[in-house]
């Protein structure tokens, strides 16, 4: 087995795990990127009312919030669809971080032979390798994300569907009038409760009704240029993991011994730091600074990527990357674009940590009973 294959399944590994811990903040997260109302949007619109009920809240309420109107099981809505996400996701991208990876020190060996470097990875070619992967990532995957995203914010948009539908059915004269294209399109709801669990399926054939095959490649301009996102992660935590292990010894199978006694520059307060403690600290600090500098462009994906609303107030309604950026500076304003981005640091920095310090233990494992086995196959 390559070395990028084992780099690939523990990846996945990592992933699942990571993602079975998180998951609830990750629902709630992407509700309140979702959430587009706007600053000026009209309380007495009876076409709001059901807003009012997504108010802007805490993590710790919103949470509780989804489990008393949902139950436990709206915490959990597209887990299993987000699952096969994780393990594709992990996999693309960690074998082809590693084959990209592995290119790059080969030529960074090369280099040093010609009297050019110190034979190690730089930052630029760091984020080159990761940018790589990501985008391939990205371009194999975003349709499960796309369904992800949409049955974690299923309730909004069937309460936004019922609300039209209950005003719609009004009689005319105790009703406000709706634009044309709002009835028209108020005949081809399926209003259905907004507490019913649909499953992957049933989300699947209404993305495709709504939008066709193109439509599970929605959201995918803001996702590629995301990329950047991992590359900013693994720029910082390869940096700091030559750091911390350039000093020591490479022994005779190749593999870097970390003493559990070590203190690094990133945690020199704290004595006797094991290894997995070390990365994981590390990878907290990669991902806090990737998901601080790319967040803007997570909620634009995320608005996209769910079911588009329907409705008369149009600053909720978007076509395309550029109309949702331009709706929402205009409409909610510069702090539209980081709305729950604390419940996003605590849940990605976890799950980014909890799978770097699983993938590497996972890779550890995978490389010394690979060892034990190529020592068997030589001693026959």
């Amino acid at each position: 087995m390559s070395d990028a294959m084992v780099n690939g399944l523990a990846g996945a590994g990592g992933g699942l795990v990571a993602q079975l811990l998180t998951y609830p903040l990750q629902t709630v997260n992407t509700r309140q990127q979702t959430e587009r109302r706007s600053k000026k949007a009209a309380s007495s619109s009876s076409l709001d009312d059901s807003q009012a009920t997504i108010r802007k809240s805490g993590t710790i309420l919103e949470i509780y919030r989804v489990i008393a109107e949902e139950g436990w099981g709206g915490l959990y809505r597209g887990l299993t669809p987000s699952l096969l996400g994780t393990v594709a996701s992990q996999s693309v991208y960690y074998y082809f971080y590693q084959l990209f990876r592995n290119a790059a020190e080969s030529n960074a060996r090369r280099r040093r032979k010609n009297g050019i470097g110190d034979g190690t990875v730089g930052m630029s070619d760091s984020l080159l390798v990761a940018a790589l992967a990501g985008s391939l990532n990205v371009l194999l995957t975003n349709p499960i994300w796309v369904v992800v995203t949409r049955m974690q914010t299923q309730t909004q948009a069937e309460m936004k569907s019922s609300a039209l539908q209950s005003e719609i059915e009004k009689p005319p004269a105790s009703r406000e009038a709706l634009p044309a294209d709002v009835e028209s399109q108020a005949k081809h709801i399926n209003i259905v409760s907004p507490a019913t669990n649909h499953g992957a399926a049933y989300t699947v054939q209404d993305l495709y009704r709504e939008a066709g095959l193109i439509g599970f490649w929605k959201g995918v301009l803001p996702t590629l240029i995301m990329v950047s996102n991992p590359a900013i992660q693994f720029m910082i935590y390869e940096t700091l993991l030559k750091e911390l292990t350039k000093k020591r010894k490479i022994n005779k199978h190749g593999m870097k011994d970390v003493s559990p006694l070590e203190v690094n520059a990133i945690a020199s307060n704290i004595p006797r730091l094991t290894v997995n403690c070390q990365i994981f600290v590390i990878g907290s600090i990669g991902k806090l600074g990737a998901t601080i500098a790319t967040y803007p462009l997570l909620v634009v994906k995320s608005r996209l990527q769910a079911k588009q609303a329907i409705g008369r107030d149009k600053s909720t309604q978007y076509t395309g990357t550029l109309d949702a950026i331009f709706k929402m500076i205009r409409y909610e304003g510069l702090t539209g674009f980081y709305k729950g981005m604390s419940t996003k640091i605590v849940q990605s920095v976890a799950a980014a940590a909890l799978l770097l310090m699983i993938k590497e233990e996972l890779v550890k494992v995978a490389r010394k009973l690979l060892l034990r086995r190529q020592k068997k196959l030589a001693s026959r």
